[in-house]
């Protein structure tokens, strides 16, 4: 077969769907090798395709990037193993397979719920990046399309399956530190300063119209494009639903609540004076009934607090445990530490397969429902802070309350040709 060049490549690309029949030498199982499609990965992405690879009776057959260079180096990869893969610029197209039995999305948030929607009603299993969702209608969307699909969706949160923080997740619930009354979500780190940059024309190897997708249209800049794309509210969620979601689910989980009836939060930009949108300091406090969940973010601050860069705190009546990269310690109130240990083995993907072959949701260490939730209490934050009061919370509804400004941020206009499936 004549090698394919670049040239071949971008050349043949400029079409929705691209096939590359690249030479393949090796098939895991059998017929009932799980197709795995990755959409996006010029970050997280990449460890999908890297586990999925990795994983005993997978494959992964498509991949899908907006960016031809991002696409193009992939498929190198994939051509030195020798082996064959369906690459596409369009996600659209690629679901058009019906052979796909998986998609694995590491998109921008803007897109999360998108691609991941349209693919639950193509017949796909999803598994989606954290934050599951960019607004909190379109979270619940995902749920419901899920579920009436009968699809299985893993988010992810991947400490939820991680078997050592298991172990102190079910000590916090033991009761042996009598009632925890408080959790504290720590994101404590620093990241760079991006500068300003001027919009200029797009370069030629971005599909800048399909990475839009469904956000509102305006000119390319390359502080808006990779990875920066965290820190503009059209397409990210600031830090708190980059990184900080991880310390929220965890809270989340060890306290065993879902959505609070009242939320709290500030934020602004103490150190950064550049083109982020979203905040460099933020503290939001959601109220509970009985106990409370905070959450603390500086990206400014390159070291630990409370022994933690990024990290979780549980009060009890009796002392604490901390959890952190490194594992988990009990702290008595009397200073003495009690028991602990480490993160643990466990893998994210292993746990999403299993649930996939055996068709159980009730297998996913992190249910689309899960992801929903963490995801909701990040948005919830964002929209407290814009606003700038405390806001009640009607769980059952998924609304605030009484608050229109507030309930005007749940969902958002989608543009026209990139509109989610209807329920």
């Amino acid at each position: 077969m004549r090698r394919v060049t670049r040239r071949d490549f971008v050349k043949g690309s400029m079409a929705a769907g691209v096939t590359l029949a690249l030479p393949f030498s090796r098939v895991r199982g059998a017929n009932d090798d799980l197709r795995v499609a990755v959409v996006g990965f010029n970050g997280q992405g990449s460890g999908h395709i890297g586990n999925f690879h990795n994983t005993s009776g997978v494959r992964v057959v498509a991949i899908c990037d907006v960016d031809e260079k991002v696409l193009y180096r992939k498929v190198e990869e994939f051509k030195k193993r020798n082996e064959k893969v369906d690459a596409y610029i369009d996600y659209r197209k690629m679901l058009e397979d019906k052979s796909i039995d998986i998609v694995s999305i590491a998109t921008p948030d803007h897109q999360h719920v998108p691609v991941g929607a349209h693919s639950v009603v193509a017949g796909k299993d999803v598994y989606i990046e954290k934050p599951l969702s960019h607004t909190i209608a379109e979270g619940r969307l995902l749920v419901n399309l899920a579920r009436k699909h009968g699809k299985i969706v893993q988010h992810g949160t991947q400490s939820r399956s991680l078997e050592g923080l298991m172990e102190g997740i079910e000590y916090i619930r033991s009761g042996k530190l009598g009632k925890i009354r408080m959790a504290k979500a720590i994101n404590s780190q620093r990241r760079g300063k991006i500068g300003r940059k001027p919009d200029t024309p797009t370069p030629p190897h971005v599909h800048y119209n399909l990475w839009l997708g469904p956000a509102p249209k305006r000119p390319f800049n390359i502080n808006r494009y990779h990875y920066k794309w965290h820190w503009c509210w059209d397409y990210g969620t600031g830090d708190t639903g980059n990184d900080g979601i991880h310390q929220i689910d965890i809270a989340r989980w060890g306290l065993g609540v879902e959505l609070p009836k009242a939320v709290t939060c500030s934020g602004g930009q103490l150190w950064y004076d550049d083109d982020h949108e979203t905040p460099d300091t933020q503290i939001a406090t959601f109220e509970y009934n009985d106990v409370y969940l905070m959450y603390e973010m500086r990206l400014w601050t390159p070291y630990p607090h409370e022994g933690h860069d990024n990290g979780n705190i549980f009060y009890g009546d009796n002392g604490t445990v901390s959890i952190g990269r490194k594992g988990w310690q009990v702290t008595f109130k009397d200073g003495k530490k009690g028991p602990g240990g480490s993160r643990g083995g466990g893998s994210h993907i292993a746990n999403f397969i299993k649930a996939v072959r055996n068709r159980k949701v009730g297998d996913l260490n992190a249910d689309v429902e899960v992801g929903h939730c963490s995801a909701a209490l990040c948005h919830m934050a964002n929209i407290a802070m814009r606003v700038g009061r405390r806001l009640k919370f009607d769980a059952r509804r998924e609304r605030f309350i009484d608050d229109a400004e507030a309930n005007a941020y749940l969902t958002k206009q989608y543009r026209k040709g990139y509109e989610l499936p209807i329920l």
